[in-house]
């Protein structure tokens, strides 16, 4: 195992002498009612989605990590559920969302039995947290539940920049091929789900990894498995938190799906 670069080999922040901003920018808030036109099993815990309709027209998305909410009716109870918008099209008015497949749940339970022509109900996004500044490198980490974010990033980077992505998922036929003009080295990391709280696969990984000057991380998933890995990078690789986005999709013991 190679040994981990410490805080005084490498510190991101000193690269340029300044840091990322996050911008929010928020958007007109609409809700829109859409028709199901295409459904896709992509992998095995992966369903793909397109839906279509006129409510889309003026839909913005400004960063691969926005969510929309989905309004789900089971019986007569309506729950909301945030998904990622995995790719638009304003011309066809046609929106991708990849659903994680996981026992129970009512997201999980439309997309298995979805069909064309089905509605579903959904608002937003409110808004984008769009990432800038000197960024050349990027770790995008994540487990299944990021990766319609890290898949959407990694296919929107330019060709002057590089990432590197860590997932975790559940079974090896669920990795996934990326397009991207950027140079992109990826890490698949095979894990059930009963131990997606675990991190130490996530930092054992990291430990093999130089981190490049200008290197932004991107963490998502569940809580516990963010917060461990984002512990990691602040205290023994010394990251500053200016170059650290990280975001607790979902806990484990809840249905979040």
């Amino acid at each position: 195992m190679a040994e981990a670069l410490k805080a005084a080999d490498f510190n991101t922040s000193e690269s340029t002498g300044e840091v990322p901003v996050i911008e929010k920018i928020m958007h007109e808030l609409k809700f829109r009612k859409l028709e199901v036109a295409h459904i896709q099993t992509i992998t095995p815990h992966m369903i793909r989605m397109v839906v279509k309709g006129d409510d889309l027209e003026g839909f913005t998305s400004l960063s691969p990590d926005d969510h929309v909410k989905l309004f789900l009716k089971k019986g007569e109870e309506t729950y909301k559920r945030d998904y990622t918008p995995r790719y638009y099209n304003a011309d066809k008015k046609e929106l991708t969302l990849d659903f994680v497949v996981h026992e129970g749940g009512p997201a999980t339970e439309f997309a298995l039995t979805a069909k064309p022509g089905d509605i579903l109900e959904m608002g937003g996004p409110k808004g984008s947290r769009r990432i800038s500044g000197n960024i050349k490198n990027w770790i995008l980490i994540g487990d299944e539940t990021a990766l319609p974010a890290i898949g959407r990033r990694i296919e929107e980077l330019s060709g002057d920049e590089t990432a590197t992505s860590i997932v975790l998922i559940p079974d090896p036929q669920d990795q996934q091929i990326f397009e991207s003009k950027a140079q992109h080295e990826h890490y698949w990391i095979h894990r059930p789900v009963s131990q997606s709280d675990r991190f130490a696969d996530v930092t054992q990984t990291l430990n093999l990894i130089e981190f490049m000057p200008n290197t932004f991380f991107w963490i998502a998933g569940e809580s516990s498995m963010v917060k461990g890995v984002k512990a990691y990078l602040r205290d023994e690789r010394g990251v500053s938190k200016d170059w650290i986005k990280a975001s607790g999709y979902w806990k484990m013991g809840e249905i979040n799906d």
